[in-house]
C-alpha cells in the first residue's frame, strides 16, 4: 500500500485529467454535429455533381451522415466513461477514437490526392450529359440543377447545345434562360435569338472547380477532426491509466 501522500498527489491528476476529457468529449460530440451538417450539406447542395459521377445515386453523403451519427452517441460515451471513471470503458473510448482517426486520415488523403481524378471525371460526365441530355433521366436533371444554380449554359458556351439531339427536337433547354417569361420555344430553337435571353458561359468550368474547392473543404474538415482525435486518445490513456494505478495504490 502507497502512503496516503502519494494518493493524495494522485488524485488532483485524475480530477483534472477528468475535467479536460469531459472538455474534449464534448468539443468531439460538436464535431460528431458538424459532420451530420456537412453530410446533409452534401446531400442537399452537392447532390448533382454527385449523380454527374455515377450513374447511381452517391452514398458520400450518407457516410458523413453515419459517421457523425456515431461520433455524436461516442462523444457521449465519452462523457460517461469520464464521469464513471472506469478504466475499461476509458480503453475502449480510446480505441474508437483511434479508428475514427484512421478512417478520417484516410478520407481525407485519399480525397486530397484523387481531387484532380474526380475533377477530370467530373468533366467528361458533364460533356456527355449534355450531349445525352433528354430533360428525364437523372444526368438531366443534374444538368438542370447546376445550369440554374450556376447560372451557366452548355459546356463551354450556349452554343454546344446546337450539336445536341435535343436542340433539334427544343431547343436549348428552359434551365437556360435567365428569364423563363422570355424564353419562348421559338427563341430557345433559335440560337442567334437565344443570345440574349439565355446563360452564355458554359458550365465545365464552373462545375468543376465548384467541385473542387467543395471536396478541398470536405478533406480539410476530415483532416482537421482527425488529428483533433490524438488529444482525446492520449487523454483517455493517461486518465485510464492514473486511475488503475490509483486502484493498485490503494490495494
Amino acid at each position: 500500500m502507497s502512503p496516503p501522500s502519494r494518493r493524495l498527489q494522485t488524485k488532483p491528476v485524475i480530477t483534472c485529467l477528468k475535467t479536460f476529457l469531459i472538455s474534449y468529449s464534448l468539443i468531439f460530440w460538436f464535431t460528431g454535429v458538424i459532420l451530420l451538417a456537412v453530410g446533409v450539406w452534401g446531400k442537399v447542395s452537392l447532390e448533382a455533381y454527385f449523380s454527374l459521377a455515377s450513374e447511381e445515386s452517391t452514398n458520400a453523403p450518407y457516410v458523413l451522415i453515419g459517421t457523425g451519427a456515431i461520433i455524436v452517441i461516442f462523444g457521449l460515451f465519452g462523457c460517461f466513461a469520464t464521469c464513471r471513471g472506469n478504466p475499461w470503458m476509458l480503453k475502449l473510448y480510446a480505441m474508437f477514437l483511434t479508428l475514427v482517426f484512421l478512417a478520417e486520415l484516410v478520407a481525407g488523403v485519399s480525397g486530397f490526392i484523387f481531387r484532380h481524378e474526380i475533377k477530370a471525371k467530373l468533366g467528361v460526365a458533364y460533356k456527355n450529359a449534355v450531349k445525352n441530355y433528354n430533360s428525364t433521366d437523372t444526368s438531366s436533371t443534374a444538368v438542370d440543377a447546376i445550369q440554374r444554380t450556376l447560372h451557366c449554359c452548355g459546356v463551354h458556351n450556349f452554343t454546344d447545345w446546337g450539336d445536341t439531339e435535343y436542340f433539334k427536337q427544343k431547343g436549348i433547354p428552359a434551365s437556360c434562360c435567365r428569364d423563363n417569361a422570355k424564353c419562348s420555344p421559338e427563341t430557345l430553337s433559335d440560337l442567334e435569338k437565344a443570345a440574349t435571353e439565355v446563360y452564355t458561359k458554359g458550365c465545365f468550368t464552373l462545375v468543376t472547380d465548384v467541385m473542387e474547392s467543395n471536396l478541398g473543404i470536405i478533406a480539410g474538415i476530415s483532416f482537421g477532426i482527425a488529428f483533433f482525435q490524438l488529444i482525446g486518445i492520449f487523454l483517455s490513456c493517461c486518465l485510464s491509466r492514473y486511475i488503475t494505478n490509483n486502484q493498485y495504490e490503494m490495494v
